[in-house]
C-alpha cells in the first residue's frame, strides 16, 4: 500500500488507512522510532501493563506471599532494630 506525504507547517504527515490502524491496535498516541532505515509506528508501552490483574490472581490462588523468599545479606545479620 502507498501513501503520500502531505504538508502540515514545516512538517510533513501521512495518512493512515483505518483497517491499517485498527490492525496494528493503535489508539490516538503513538510510539515513531527508525530501524534501518525503516519508520516504525507502535502503540505506547505502557511499563507496569498488567501488574494489577496478576497481583490479583496471586492472591486468589497463591498464599499472596512473595514468589521467592528473600534472601538474607550481611546488612540483615548485622541490624538491630531498638
Amino acid at each position: 500500500m502507498k501513501a503520500r506525504l502531505v504538508k502540515i507547517g514545516n512538517s510533513r504527515g501521512i495518512r493512515l488507512p483505518k483497517p491499517l490502524i485498527e490492525e496494528a491496535g493503535l489508539q490516538e498516541e503513538v510510539e515513531l522510532r527508525v530501524s534501518d532505515g525503516t519508520l516504525v509506528i507502535t502503540s505506547p508501552r505502557r511499563p507496569r501493563a498488567g501488574w494489577g490483574e496478576a497481583a490479583r490472581k496471586l492472591g486468589i490462588e497463591g498464599s499472596g506471599t512473595m514468589l521467592d523468599e528473600p534472601t538474607p545479606t550481611k546488612f540483615d545479620k548485622e541490624w538491630r532494630w531498638r
